[in-house]
């Protein structure tokens, strides 16, 4: 994967309206911030709560339904596009990463798969969602753990790699 001269043009230009306009804006503004992020081609539904020190990587590519919050610190790193099901939350220092590197290729390109955060499911702090990941909805991923695989709905996943280890009732 190579990004066109455009969409290099538009991250730094969301870069720019990120550090003068997003960033520093007042704490309870989540309706500013999700309207930049609109302007720059997000889908950001009613009620979301997206906070001044989140770092988005591509407007354009995040979808956030009604609810959802994505705390300070954390990064989505969005190449593709990152889905956040309603009440989905990103708690702080977050990592949802949307693209790695094909190191088994000399030329080393780019790989991408999309990541979902179903409804009411929880990513909390310093956990890392990598490309490809489908979270289930209800379910809660533990503060630093690393997911690399599909989570099932209602679950609650932990560790390095995370696993299942507890079911929700």
């Amino acid at each position: 994967m190579t990004y066109t001269f455009s969409n290099k043009f538009t991250r730094v230009l969301w870069l720019v309206v990120y550090v003068f306009l997003f960033r520093f804006s007042p704490r309870p503004w989540h309706w500013w911030r999700s309207f930049l992020l609109r302007c720059f081609g997000a889908r950001i539904d009613q009620g979301c709560h997206i906070y001044g020190a989140a770092r988005i990587w591509a407007p354009w590519n995040l979808v956030c339904y009604s609810g959802a919050c994505v705390a300070d610190q954390a990064e989505i790193y969005n190449p593709v596009k990152v889905t956040l099901g309603e009440g989905a939350v990103i708690s702080q220092g977050a990592f949802l990463c949307g693209a790695s590197h094909d190191y088994a290729d000399p030329a080393f390109p780019i790989v991408e798969a999309p990541i979902t955060v179903g409804k009411r499911a929880w990513i909390a702090a310093r956990a890392i969602v990598l490309m490809g990941v489908n979270v289930g909805e209800g379910s809660v991923i533990g503060a630093g753990s690393v997911v690399t695989n599909d989570v099932p709905p209602r679950t609650v996943c932990a560790g390095n790699p995370a696993r299942v280890v507890k079911t929700i009732t």
